[in-house]
């Protein structure tokens, strides 16, 4: 009989059909999803479809990976990937068969696409140059596999993207018999060309990690590693400066140290009116138009003094500049006023912002407020949410023909959950929301922009 594990993170919309898939093909007896803390319906989804879920223990794709070879019950365990829904009806069988038979103890697929960059700039080269005898594997990084637990209990499943090449390399060290498999045509996730530095440098790890016989007194092998790793890195950067791309700030607690109406509140005295408003009005449209009526008869030199008055985050004008050298569009989406964003666009040269527009009659706020259309919910939207910044991100992306694959958003809270879980880069930034935290690529803790250079570069 044969366990089949899928690993999950927030594959709501394609993990009941693997389930299915595994559940219907023949000897399977048990399907274990072990969910990484998804914040979707990827657990009640895969339940519902059949299958056996468990909480990792740990976050991180290794971890789920360990935690499903501890659990299953079967000596005969196949492990394949929660987003993909082309994959061929007799998968299972495929990757199983030379086990039965007795004709392997690990099976390693691969499938009809061209083979990424990590694979042919990293892998196959580091592997070639650090164990010259290691088997010529047509796709050394694919995650559909298939082993004995009695082998896989005694590999160490790696965190990160170095977790397959690792397996492959502790299989082949413990004189597995293994085989490669043509599991057909699969049109999976392709890595954004902004991860492959992260997954290139973490799969090099792995390897010379697990390498056996290197000598760290060879310096030309050294040499001969950094030039790797220089190749894939100049790869990534040539693609990414061809690309447009897009870089998203919210406004207060990332662009500003403080919130901007709340320092208002404190300036102007209207502190408690805006609390009894925030706690009893749960609807954003109302809370807004609320809001904006505290402002009343406030000139915009006072707006604008306001904001002057309340610190930047540091290396703000630096981040900016980095961001367009390498290609990027820069803006502000914010649910606070234009007036406020477009004062820091002009300010710090940001491309575009996006806010509610406070109304002025002879420079004096009137206390009305337009909340743009953009936020609104339409036949674009990525949630379901009636009102989300995130449908301000994709109208930005419609107008300058982004991919929305190439989109960065930092944010800090809330309101932003949507933006980051869903760019292709989302950043958590000096954020105290655990949701943000848990959603985002990156979790930045310190308000320093300087920490974002390693993520663009």
């Amino acid at each position: 009989m044969i366990t089949v594990i899928i690993p999950a993170l927030n594959e709501e919309s394609t993990i009941a059909t693997v389930v299915e898939l595994a559940i219907h093909s023949a000897n399977v007896s048990e399907v274990i999803v072990i969910d990484d803390k998804s914040m979707d319906k990827t657990v009640v989804n895969a339940a519902a479809a059949g299958a056996k879920v468990i909480t990792s223990t740990k976050l991180g794709k290794g971890a789920s990976m360990k935690d499903g070879v501890l659990l299953a019950q079967h000596e005969i365990i196949v492990f394949l990937d929660a987003d993909i829904t082309t994959y061929q009806s007799d998968i299972i069988s495929l990757l199983t068969s030379p086990l039965i038979a007795n004709e392997a103890d690990f099976i390693k697929s691969f499938f009809t696409r061209q083979a990424g960059r990590v694979t042919e700039l990293v892998a196959k080269p580091l592997l070639a140059l650090l164990n010259p005898d290691f088997p010529n594997f047509q796709q050394p990084l694919s995650g559909m596999i298939a082993g004995k637990k009695s082998l896989l209990s005694q590999c160490e499943f790696e965190e990160g993207y170095g977790v397959d090449i690792g397996i492959l390399m502790d299989m082949h060290q413990l004189n597995a018999r293994i085989k490669e498999v043509n599991i057909g045509n699969i049109e999976n996730r392709m890595q954004q060309l902004d991860q492959l530095g992260k997954m290139s440098r973490e799969v090099a790890k792995t390897i010379i990690k697990k390498s056996v016989g290197m000598s760290p007194q060879n310096l030309e092998t050294f040499e001969n590693i950094q030039v790797v790793r220089e190749q894939m890195e100049f790869a990534i950067r040539d693609s990414l400066l061809s690309l447009k791309k897009i870089a998203v700030f919210d406004m207060d607690h990332t662009l500003l140290r403080a919130s901007f109406i709340h320092t208002c509140a404190e300036q102007f005295d209207f502190k408690n009116e805006l609390i009894q408003i925030v706690t009893s009005n749960g609807n954003p449209f109302v809370r807004t138009k609320m809001i904006a009526k505290l402002l009343k008869g406030k000139s915009i030199s006072d707006l604008l003094a306001i904001v002057d008055g309340i610190p930047i985050t540091p290396n703000l004008a630096e981040i900016i500049l980095l961001l367009k050298e390498n290609g990027y569009i820069v803006g502000i989406i914010s649910d606070s006023y234009d007036c406020i964003t477009n004062h820091l666009k002009n300010k710090f040269g940001f491309d575009f912002t996006i806010a509610n527009e406070l109304e002025f009659s002879r420079s004096i706020a009137t206390g009305e407020v337009k909340i743009p259309s953009l936020f609104m919910q339409n036949e674009l939207s990525l949630c379901k949410h009636d009102f989300c910044k995130l449908n301000a991100l994709v109208a930005v992306c419609d107008k300058y023909q982004v991919d929305f694959k190439n989109t960065m958003y930092t944010g800090d809270g809330e309101n932003d959950i949507c933006c980051v879980k869903t760019a292709g880069i989302g950043i958590s930034f000096c954020s105290t929301n655990g949701y943000l935290d848990a959603v985002a690529d990156f979790t930045i803790k310190e308000p320093d922009f300087a920490l974002l250079n390693s993520i663009i570069l």
